[in-house]
């Protein structure tokens, strides 16, 4: 037989093998049943919280449903059961910030918004120079309100995004850290957040207690101290309202084993005479060296005496804020922050040359039209004249103008003469400008001195929540 007719080798016999079962995708989680139950005001059980949560921060759930449910919650709200459960899975979503080896209670200050509001830039030093550490985790502004990192961005060179070992180490060598929110702690929170500001569901309490105090923990605080804004200015203008989300902040605070006290402060009027970033940052280093307006500084002092009291460096409001004084005086407060400009990469000669921060190009004054006092300086109207000049965003996209600004000579109770100054704009864009130039004026309103009696004493700390 020829190698051509050679027979082929037999066949070995083998067992076919039959194809792996592929694995049973696990079923969608019943996120429509949830939506419907939360909406017809019953309540979820704390596995439904955690998964949704959960497909939250993965992104598993689409936003259409997560919106759906986010709406229900806003008319139905949630249990304290609920609610617990929901800022526990926040919490959990992403990581947690280690601080023990940092000797002290860490405790932080969380504002709820107002305009001209700068009081955490001179508040953090002077209390981290008093022996709290404070890990303080800020936001931008969005809407009216001013945001604490934007004003810092006036800094050359300034990094408020910090990974969370340069959060520590910062935190460990200048007693305090100004940053934003890492993108590892409470992801969560930031998906649900931008989603309820672009479906009207911003202003459920619950959502605002969760979100604040999911960072807040996230971060290694062991106490809070909440600024609760109320007024014209401020976020929550009913003080019903207010009061309430005070209430819930502390309440679940305290169920998370975070110690937190709130102060409901008036946000009628501005807070000082700054309204900006560079010029709000100015303002704030004029109180670290013993100046600045009187409200501003009373803030500060009533705030810090809070936080040093829950750091258990003062026995008491008064003692603690004799040592805020002392602070300011010997210039300790004025030297944490030079140090933790530096360390975070920032430009330490501003601190002591406010001179090289960023300036627009035009300043036009804006001035009285009448004899009389000031009997009425709407915080609102100013806030958003100032947005639209480019000093705030109304969409997370939009840049920011450093150097735009508003500076008041006039507030409420003061008299004013015809002619005299009332405010002075600083602006980029003459165009935005003409846009908002009746809106400045108009946030004045000037009568007869008699009117105005007692106006400028009013309260600034409204009521105090524990």
């Amino acid at each position: 037989m020829t190698k051509a007719q050679t027979k082929p080798a037999p066949r070995r016999a083998t067992s076919r093998r039959k194809p792996a079962a592929t694995a049973r995708a696990a079923p969608p989680p019943p996120v429509t049943s949830w939506i419907a139950q939360k909406r017809d005001g019953g309540e979820l059980d704390d596995g439904a919280i955690r998964t949704v949560i959960d497909g939250a921060s993965r992104g598993t759930i689409p936003d259409y449903q997560l919106s759906a449910l986010l709406m229900a919650i806003v008319w139905r709200g949630l249990t304290p059961r609920e609610l617990v459960t929901w800022l526990d899975a926040m919490v959990s979503s992403g990581d947690r910030m280690r601080l023990g080896r940092i000797a002290g209670t860490k405790v932080d200050k969380h504002s709820t918004g107002g305009v001209g509001d700068k009081v955490s830039l001179c508040l953090a030093p002077l209390v981290a120079a008093c022996g709290v550490p404070v890990p303080m985790m800020s936001g931008r502004s969005l809407g009216h309100t001013g945001g604490t990192l934007d004003k810092l961005d006036a800094i050359p060179g300034f990094r408020s995004a910090l990974a969370p070992r340069a959060f520590e180490r910062v935190l460990a060598r200048a007693g305090l850290v100004l940053a934003g929110q890492s993108a590892t702690l409470a992801p969560a929170d930031r998906r649900l957040y931008a989603l309820r500001d672009a479906t009207a569901t911003v202003e459920s309490i619950p959502l605002i207690a969760s979100s604040i105090l999911s960072k807040k923990i996230a971060e290694g605080a062991d106490a809070l101290v909440m600024d609760v804004k109320v007024g014209r200015g401020a976020f929550l203008p009913d003080r019903a309202r207010a009061r309430r989300l005070a209430r819930t902040i502390v309440d679940l605070g305290r169920r998370a084993g975070l110690r937190t006290v709130a102060l409901l402060t008036a946000m009628d009027q501005p807070l000082g005479r700054a309204i900006g970033n560079a010029c709000e940052l100015a303002e704030a280093l004029e109180v670290l060296r013993g100046g600045g307006p009187t409200d501003t500084r009373a803030l500060t002092m009533r705030l810090g005496a809070e936080m040093l009291v829950l750091g258990g460096q003062a026995p008491d409001l008064e003692a603690a804020a004799a040592r805020i004084e002392r602070a300011i005086a010997s210039g300790a407060g004025l030297e944490r922050l030079r140090r933790c400009v530096e360390l975070q990469g920032g430009d330490p000669r501003v601190i002591d040359d406010p001179g090289r921060l960023p300036r627009a190009r035009h300043q036009v004054v804006v001035r009285a039209r009448q004899r009389g006092a000031v009997t009425r300086l709407d915080a609102g109207t100013l806030g958003r004249a100032a947005t639209r000049l480019g000093a705030g965003r109304m969409r997370q996209e939009d840049r920011i103008d450093p150097g735009v600004g508003i500076l008041l000579h006039r507030k409420e109770g003061d008299p004013v003469d015809a002619g005299e100054a009332l405010c002075t704009v600083s602006f980029a864009d003459p165009r935005r400008w003409a846009g908002v130039r009746a809106q400045v004026a108009d946030a004045f309103t000037i009568e007869a001195r008699a009117t105005a009696q007692g106006t400028r004493g009013a309260r600034l700390v409204l009521e105090r929540i524990e």
